[in-house]
């Protein structure tokens, strides 16, 4: 079993416009052996993924609303505490888009709450694309509920989009 995380909070330091980078690295020192640090952020620390990555960490990251951040950095070789949410399907045989949604200025819980009533219209293997102004970390976890599958990645202009087909289930 693996040992205890070690809690790490840098909203305060950047809300006081500080740089936290020398924190996180002190921290990340004073790690015990296997054991993994949980930083809160006000956004995806995406280029700590990298650094980090580069000493032997694995990020496990999910928006815990208000636009912040968990995550989870596990040294390899320990189990990571949760699955990071990947796509659910990998096959190359999908079909284009029978629906497109732009939810990018809509406030949260509403650009969830429009995919899953899209893709709830669909027949089985239709698809809808959605896009949204962040990863929909939440949208993953309800769409494996309920069967169905998707592919998603941020688009250049730094919106995610995301393509759901519809898993078929019966509805009542």
């Amino acid at each position: 079993m693996s040992a205890p995380h070690c809690d790490l909070d840098v909203r305060p330091i950047l809300r006081e416009s500080g740089d936290p980078f020398a924190a996180i690295m002190q921290a990340v020192a004073a790690l015990a052996p296997g054991q993994s640090l949980r930083l809160l952020a006000p956004f995806k620390p995406v280029p700590l993924f990298h650094v980090l990555g580069a000493r032997g960490f694995s990020p496990s990251a999910r928006e815990i609303g208000s636009g912040d951040w968990e995550v989870i950095f596990t040294p390899e070789g320990v189990e990571q505490p949760e699955e990071a949410p990947l796509p659910s399907h990998d096959d190359d045989d999908w079909p284009a888009p029978d629906l497109e949604l732009d939810s990018r200025d809509l406030e949260p819980p509403e650009p969830m709450v429009r995919a899953l009533q899209a893709v709830e219209t669909l027949a089985p293997g239709q698809t809808v694309a959605v896009l949204l102004p962040r990863e929909p970390i939440f949208l993953f976890d309800e769409l494996r509920a309920r069967g169905h599958h998707w592919r998603g990645a941020f688009e250049p202009e730094g919106h995610y989009r995301v393509v759901i087909r519809s898993g078929g289930r019966e509805r009542s």
